[in-house]
């Protein structure tokens, strides 16, 4: 092991879930705003996920938010995210899914064949 693990083992995450390509999650993220803590929840499709063994592991997530399909890129064991659902299951064939950005919703549910979870 070298030093940084060494240093960051302590700030591991373990009460979160494992995420995988092409599942659909909802995550949600704490601020402050003029001293007051908000909670903020943003729903999409995971399509990649970064340096999976080490303490700098990041997903990138995408997903609407005013009528526009943004990306955003969280820190896994970042101490602001309260917690993170998986709302549906999808079958990835690749390891970065970048080539959705030029498919259309309904396109794309089929390509990635999602499976939605009984509630």
């Amino acid at each position: 092991m070298n030093k940084v693990d060494l240093v960051g083992k302590k700030y591991l995450r373990t009460d979160l879930p494992e995420i995988r390509v092409g599942e659909v999650i909802k995550i949600w993220q704490a601020f402050y705003e003029k001293e007051k803590k908000v909670v903020q929840a943003f729903e999409g499709i995971v399509i990649a996920v970064k340096n999976k063994n080490s303490i700098q592991k990041s997903f990138v997530v995408r997903g609407g938010a005013g009528g526009q399909m943004i990306e955003k890129t969280y820190s896994y064991h970042s101490p602001t995210i309260e917690k993170i659902q998986i709302l549906e299951k999808g079958k990835a064939r690749r390891a970065k899914l970048y080539f959705i950005r030029d498919l259309s919703p309904i396109k794309l549910k089929r390509k990635l064949k999602i499976h939605y979870a009984k509630k």
